[in-house]
Parts: C-alpha cells; structure tokens; sequence
C-alpha cells in the first residue's frame, strides 16, 4: 500500500528498481532473520560487510578508480530505504558507517591514501568509521578540543572522542582534530589507523542500535603520519560541512522508511488484532491512526524525493534539507509511538520491528545533527 513505484514516481528508472529487487533480497535474506539476535548480542557478523560489498551496497557513490559504483541521490534513497526494511537501525548503522567516514577520504586524501585505503573499505575487509563528537561538545565542531602537534614527519594526537559508530571496530577513522588555533580555521582532518599505537576505546551501551557497536576513543599521544592528512591543515571543518548534506539526506530516508516499517506492521497486526468480537482494524480509533501515520510518511516521502531531485540538479537546498531531516525524524517518533500503542501490550515487548524502532527514534533526531540545530541552521540559510 505504501509502496514507492516507478508506476506512482517520476523518479526511478528501470536501473533503480533492479537494484531495490536486490536489496530486498538481500535484506530479507541476510538481515532480518538474524535482526532481533544480533540487537540482543550487541552486535553482527564482520562478514556480513563482505556480503554488503558483494551485491555493490558498499560502493554507491564512491570514485569508480577506487572500486566504487556511481549513484544518483534516488539509488542511495533505495539503499537506506530498503535497509530500513529489517527494522534494525543499528545495524544500518554500523555497516555504513563509511557513507560518513569515507567521503572525505575520497574528496582530499593524498592519492596513495585513497589508492591503500579505499578499495580496502567498499570490499568490506576493512571497517571505516567518522570521529567529530567530544565528551565536552558535540554540535559545536568549531570548538572541538582533540589537538594534533606537528612533530617532524608525524602529529602527536591527543584528546578523546564519544558516540562513534564503529568505534570499537573501525580499521579506519577519520578524525577531527585542532592543528591551529581557535574556531573553525584551527579544525583538520587526519586519517588515524585503528592499530595506532596508543589508541584505545571503551564501548558504550546505548538506548537503542544496540546491534551497531559505539565507542569513546582515547588518544594518548598517537603519532599519526603526516601524509594521513585528509586535505590541508585547516580544511577539516570545511570538509565536515560537505559530508552533512548527504549524512542527513540518508537519515532522512531511514527515518522514513522506518516510520513506513511502523504503519506496514500496525496495519497487520490490527487486522489480526480482535476485541470485542471483530478485529482491531474495524475501530474507528485504529483507523484514524493508521491514516494518520499513512498521511505523514506519504508527506515526508514526497519532500524526500524533490530534494533528492533538486541535488540531482547541482542544487544545494541546506535549509529544506535541515528541515528534511527534523520532518523525517519527527515522523518516526509519530509512528513509532502510534504503532507501538496499536500493539498494546505486545508492543512493549522485545523482538518485534515496532519496539526496536520505538527505541532507535531519539537516536535520530540527536545524530547528524539535532532537531534545534537543524531548526537554527535552517533559519540562518532563510535569512532570519
């Protein structure tokens, strides 16, 4: 019923479905199956990046003289939508952490560093993961306190980072750090490998995504080479503004899809669902709010699909963008609480797609950006 087709849209080609049809299966397949053990065990399989990579998902969008595959906004929107599926954020999370870490890699590193690193990460042998976030600031990148001190052919890294996905099992992690001095000027980007001497990390236990491992890294006076300077010094914070509008963009179309995940299970379980001599379905209440979901996630599925057009076109839309990302977030907040009130009691338990969902939304609206960022970023673009 809430189906996206190429029948109901202008926007994807014959190419696109193929792709969905592969995703489906694979996500059917390799995923959900294994979505509530994995969430319960805190983790998946290392493997499970190698079957990723085998059907292209770990390549969209990447140079293809790196291994990558090229994609259109509408080719990633499939991608996370259809991941989206299992209903197991942490586990989308987690295995493409590298959407994050990776394209600045691929924009500005030295070309031996893409040619080492890069083919390593889309085969799925190697783990890349993104570390802006600090235990003392989060959404004010700026001011960022890890510091990086020139010494001879290498940096000293000192400092400590929080909330990243991967953290414990990234091979590769592209990290924030302070070369210069205060403010956004001072901010770099350098590639530190998960081997570094000095290095450590101490996982963390979350509300939801239990599935994606997340970490505090600790940096102890790792010498990192100089050559694993991503751009130049003081382009870091510049290269971080670049990562977010596709960062968001995939958020968006998870929370989306998730929120569809919500109103597809609400909708079988109340046809099954029987009080009072009929099936749940047939109450008035029920209906209204399953319309009531139906309406939100048609809506934000709709803003998505424009603003994926409008990129498509060399546009840059930051403000509806910003305003993308708190409608999808927001929607599923709305679905989730909906779908798991339809459920009732059997909503609260563990092991079914509308719990793990309900507590994976905060996570969202928090990650990539907050809601009241987005709101204050989005009015500065608007010109208020």
């Amino acid at each position: 019923m809430l189906e996206r087709t190429r029948a109901q849209s202008p926007f994807y080609t014959e190419d696109h479905e193929a792709f969905r049809d592969v995703m489906r299966s694979f996500v059917s397949r390799e995923i959900e199956p294994y979505a509530s053990q994995w969430d319960e065990a805190g983790e998946f399989p290392r493997e499970l990046y190698a079957k990723a990579a085998g059907i292209g998902l770990l390549a969209l969008g990447f140079p293809e003289e790196c291994g990558g595959v090229p994609a259109d906004p509408f080719m990633k929107i499939v991608a996370s939508q259809e991941l989206a599926r299992a209903g197991a954020g942490g586990i989308s999370a987690s295995l493409m952490s590298h959407t994050i870490g990776s394209p600045p890699i691929a924009r500005a590193a030295r070309p031996e560093i893409k040619a080492r690193v890069l083919p390593e990460v889309l085969s799925g042998r190697k783990i890349s993961a993104l570390a802006i976030t600090e235990p003392g600031g989060g959404s004010d990148v700026a001011n960022l306190r890890t510091k990086a001190r020139r010494d001879g052919d290498h940096y000293v890294v000192s400092g400590e980072k929080t909330f990243i996905t991967s953290g414990m099992r990234a091979d590769y992690i592209t990290t924030a750090v302070r070369t210069g001095g205060e403010g956004a000027g001072g901010v770099s980007l350098l590639l530190i490998e998960g081997d570094t001497p000095g290095l450590s990390r101490t996982k963390l236990k979350k509300m939801g995504w239990w599935a994606s491992d997340t970490a505090t890294l600790h940096f102890d006076d790792c010498r990192v080479p100089v050559e694993n300077l991503i751009g130049e010094e003081g382009q870091g914070f510049k290269l971080i503004m670049q990562n977010f509008n596709s960062e968001r963009m995939g958020m968006a179309a998870g929370c989306t899809a998730f929120a569809r995940v919500c109103v597809e299970e609400a909708i079988a379980y109340a046809r099954e669902r029987k009080t009072f001599g009929k099936p749940i379905s047939q109450h008035q209440v029920i209906r209204h709010k399953l319309v009531d979901m139906a309406q939100k996630v048609a809506a934000s599925q709709a803003m998505l699909e424009m603003l994926a057009w409008r990129l498509g076109q060399g546009q840059n839309p930051v403000a509806e963008i910003c305003m993308m990302k708190n409608q999808a977030t927001q929607t599923m907040a709305f679905c989730a609480s909906e779908a798991v009130q339809i459920f009732g009691g059997a909503g609260y338990m563990r092991g079914i797609k509308v719990e793990r969902i309900y507590r994976e939304v905060k996570v969202n609206a928090i990650g990539g950006g907050t809601e009241e960022i987005m709101k204050d970023l989005a009015s500065r673009q608007m010109g208020f």
